[in-house]
């Protein structure tokens, strides 16, 4: 199956950054659009990038010229070069449709409204044959879908052919941190996801390098359905004072033979970001077993996030 000329990726954290690099790396795609409301992180996405290419080139894993083709390869756009003089907030979505985008993955916050107001100005301003996959790693995919048929305007209603046609061009392609490192890429059709986008995202995946598994649109997927309770649980162990934080960590490395303990691991993955997925699980099922922990939601309030801030259960 043919993969995109011009992918777009939405968001210059740490996950974009992985995505598009392994894009223009391992996939190869021959132009990869970078976007970002903040013009300083795709600054610092990119010495991040840089570094990593260096590290390869150092480590004899890629060529030079591999390296200087790939950084080539991707072009970046903030929000304030493609905003319009007069306030225009969907400016960047207009840039990436009129670029010839045909694949765009969106790597933003793991916020349904923010989500959502993505994937709606995405069917405003891009081609209808354009494939509109979401990194998120526990929202709805289905959700996410209804929301770009919204889209369209009023007129258009999310049962009829052209809504379902525009919804059938949503799917989730969850890929895991860091992206340049982790093998694997979910992918999740929502209930209207068509098989000719399923098989174009699960084709992109693998020409990322990537192993590719497939998940139902439930809450949490796979992935996080199992192990944001596990990483709770463990904070909870924590608040409880069932064990220290070293011993907790310690048990699970030790014991269970994981590279990472819990609390460390989730300092990693960011607990702001574990606490959204959490709620998102208790809200989308509103079972008890997926109620956040109360001491992870008071260190979020504190602005200790793990590793990205500093301060998490460890410091850093």
């Amino acid at each position: 199956m043919a993969l995109p000329r011009t992918l777009s990726v939405i968001g210059a954290g740490q996950m974009g950054i992985g995505i598009a690099l392994v894009a223009s790396l391992r996939a190869q795609i021959p132009k990869v659009l970078l976007y970002d409301r903040d013009p300083a992180q795709i600054t610092k996405g990119l010495a991040f990038m840089d570094k990593l290419l260096e590290k390869d080139v150092s480590k004899g894993k890629i060529s030079e010229e591999q390296a200087k083709a790939a950084k080539e390869r991707i072009i970046s756009i903030s929000h304030s070069s493609s905003s319009s003089k007069d306030g225009d907030e969907s400016g960047w979505a207009r840039e990436l449709g009129e670029r010839g985008t045909d694949l765009v993955v969106e790597a933003a916050s793991e916020r349904v409204s923010i989500k959502e107001s993505i994937f709606r100005a995405l069917t405003q301003n891009l081609s209808k044959d354009a494939v509109l996959a979401s990194n998120t790693s526990s929202i709805s995919i289905t959700k996410l879908a209804g929301a770009a048929v919204d889209g369209l305007g009023a007129g258009v209603s999310r049962a009829s052919e052209e809504g379902k046609a525009c919804a059938g061009r949503v799917v989730g392609v969850h890929f895991f941190n860091p992206v340049p490192v982790m093998k694997l890429c979910e992918v999740i059709p929502g209930l209207q996801t068509s098989e000719s986008t399923l098989e174009k995202a699960k084709a992109f995946a693998v020409a990322c390098g990537k192993e590719v598994t497939t998940s139902k649109d439930v809450p949490g997927f796979v992935s996080n359905a199992l192990l944001m309770p596990f990483l709770n649980e463990a904070i909870m162990c924590l608040e409880s004072g069932t064990a220290t934080r070293d011993d907790i960590d310690k048990t699970l490395r030790l014991g269970m033979g994981h590279p990472m303990g819990p609390l460390q691991l989730a300092d990693f993955i960011g607990l702001d970001t574990c606490l959204a997925i959490q709620e998102t699980l208790y809200e989308g099922t509103r079972d008890s077993k997926y109620r956040p922990s109360v001491l992870l939601g008071r260190m979020v309030d504190a602005g200790w996030l793990g590793k990205k801030s500093g301060k998490g259960f460890y410091d850093y």
